[in-house]
Parts: C-alpha cells; structure tokens; sequence
C-alpha cells in the first residue's frame, strides 16, 4: 500500500480519536472513550507502517501538521469555537511549513 495513503489513514484515525476526546468527558462516557483508544490505537499502528517508508520527521510533521488543521476546523464546525487572527496565522504557518517539507525538501520518500 502506499505509504501516503497509510499516512492518510493514520490522520483520519487520530482525527476521530481526538474528536471524541471531548465527548468521552474525561473518559466517563464508555462508547466515545472506546473511539479515543481504537482512534489512537489505529493512528499509531499506520503511523508506524509509513515509517517504512517516509523518515520520521517528515511523517510525524505531515501527521501532526494536517491533524492540527482538521481538529481546529472540527473544533469551529461541529463545537462551535472561534479562531482568533493569531491561531489563523499560527494554523496557516503550521500549513505552510508542511508544504514546503513536501514540495521543496529532499528529505522525504516522494
């Protein structure tokens, strides 16, 4: 399988996970806390595939980069929360820093 596409799966898992974190209301609510740990369980194990594949920081700075985005945008559709200016900014560097790993460095497995 193609090591983007396990890394692909292995954000859309971390993003669940982390999506019920809220839900689970500190692990007191049984079905949204079971999501948490299959969610993190399954990030992990295809993180842990694409590291096969693609060096470590460039994975883990894609993974964490576009989780960040997709949680802060789950966090203003489905909860609501506003972003300020500055988490806009903060978000957009974390955004472009990941591009530019991509398109411009050597260091990962394109």
């Amino acid at each position: 399988m193609n090591a983007w596409l396990l890394l692909a799966i292995a954000i859309l898992a971390e993003v669940i996970g982390t999506s019920a974190l809220k839900a689970s209301a500190g692990f007191s609510r049984l079905l949204p806390s079971a999501v948490v740990v299959a969610g993190y369980g399954t990030a992990f194990y295809f993180l842990s595939l694409t590291l096969r594949h693609i060096p470590i920081g460039i994975a883990y700075a894609v993974w964490s980069g576009a989780g960040t985005v997709l949680i802060a945008l789950i966090g203003v559709i489905a909860y609501r929360q506003k972003l300020d200016p500055a988490a806009i900014l903060g978000i957009s560097l974390i955004v472009a820093g990941v591009l530019v790993l991509n398109l411009f460095s050597k260091s990962g497995a394109h």
